[in-house]
């Protein structure tokens, strides 16, 4: 016959409720903690959630959408000529063609070499004479390159002025930065100093 042992509460270990109670309590303080912060979050309006980098230029469309300008950038060189950088793409969904008819930059015209009617889902790539030479360019109808020019009115790097396109379908218009041109790879030196260095 097997006897079986009698036990007493010092025999089983036994955990106190209170123990329990704050293990549980401090497990629903951290997920409503978890559940409150992603919730600040959700549905806020930042004011950097709407801008773009200056580099890349500005960017718009007509208020009809088939028509869009992106990098628009005002570039002064180092002489002081004045050029308006820009793609301007004709995205019309119903394949009409548009036709580029003017630019201004603040209330200034731009000088725009021969515009020809854009076919849909094609470009005019607008930039300074020396912009277009240093452009790798494509051959193909859908790119069509024009040289742009303007008065420089006092500009001033890293300014931003108003830019107006006219298109046949609309207005465009932005606000875009004052920038010098793109260099060429490796004609700048950031840190002429630590050439010395070495």
């Amino acid at each position: 016959m097997i006897r079986l042992k009698e036990l007493s509460m010092e025999d089983i270990d036994v955990k106190s409720l209170k123990s329990v109670a704050r293990r549980g309590g401090a497990v629903s303080v951290a997920a409503a903690s978890a559940l409150l912060l992603a919730g600040c979050s959700a549905g806020q309006i930042t004011q950097t959630s709407s801008q773009v980098a200056a580099v890349n230029g500005a960017s718009a469309q007509t208020e009809d959408g088939s028509i869009a300008v992106r990098d628009v950038t005002v570039l002064l060189d180092e002489s002081g000529q004045a050029a308006l950088k820009f793609t301007a793409t004709n995205q019309d969904y119903d394949l009409n063609d548009h036709q580029l008819q003017s630019a201004e930059v603040d209330g200034k015209s731009v000088q725009l070499g021969s515009v020809k009617p854009m076919a849909y889902n094609t470009n005019i790539v607008g930039d300074s004479a020396e912009g277009l030479r240093n452009m790798p360019q494509h051959d193909g109808e859908k790119i069509q390159y024009v040289e742009t020019s303007l008065a420089n009115d006092s500009f001033a790097y890293g300014g931003n002025l108003p830019v107006t396109f006219t298109f046949d379908s609309g207005t465009i218009e932005t606000v875009a930065t004052v920038s010098a041109p793109t260099v060429e790879s490796g004609q700048t030196h950031r840190q002429p100093e630590a050439e010395h260095e070495h």
